[in-house]
């Protein structure tokens, strides 16, 4: 593993969401000015992630589809469409798509973010 110079330690909690009504509709804002990186991920029916966690970074996901399955630390839920999941740094998790579609969350990463940074514990495609 390559060494990590750290500028700042991912937050312990969730940031507050800010949510504003607008004569449009309105907006949700997950963070402000922070140092972040984001990804929407996609999981195919019937797949799932490795079970994992990260040293440097914690995760906020937001679920875009109903069809998911989130594992955090033991705990094991279907999220609703837009319902937030935190994921702090060292925690034990997985996302999956256990039925018959797929699914996508929006995760927002805080602290360091390296793909070098995944402990596999468990991978049903032999990456652990």
């Amino acid at each position: 593993m390559v060494d990590v110079v750290i500028r700042s330690a991912p937050p312990e909690s969730p940031p507050e969401l800010v949510s504003s009504q607008r004569p449009w509709g309105q907006f949700a804002q997950y963070c402000l000015n922070e140092s972040v990186t984001v990804k929407i991920i996609t999981v195919n029916p019937g797949c799932e992630l490795s079970l994992q966690r990260h040293k440097y970074r914690a995760e906020l996901w937001i679920s875009l589809d109903g069809n998911l399955a989130v594992e955090v630390d033991g705990r094991t839920w279907q999220p609703a469409v837009d319902e937030r999941v935190w994921i702090p740094a060292g925690a034990v998790h997985r996302l999956s798509a256990p039925g018959t579609q797929g699914g996508r969350v929006l995760e927002v990463g805080f602290g360091h973010f390296d793909e070098d940074d995944i402990e596999r514990l468990s991978d049903r495609y032999g990456r652990a």
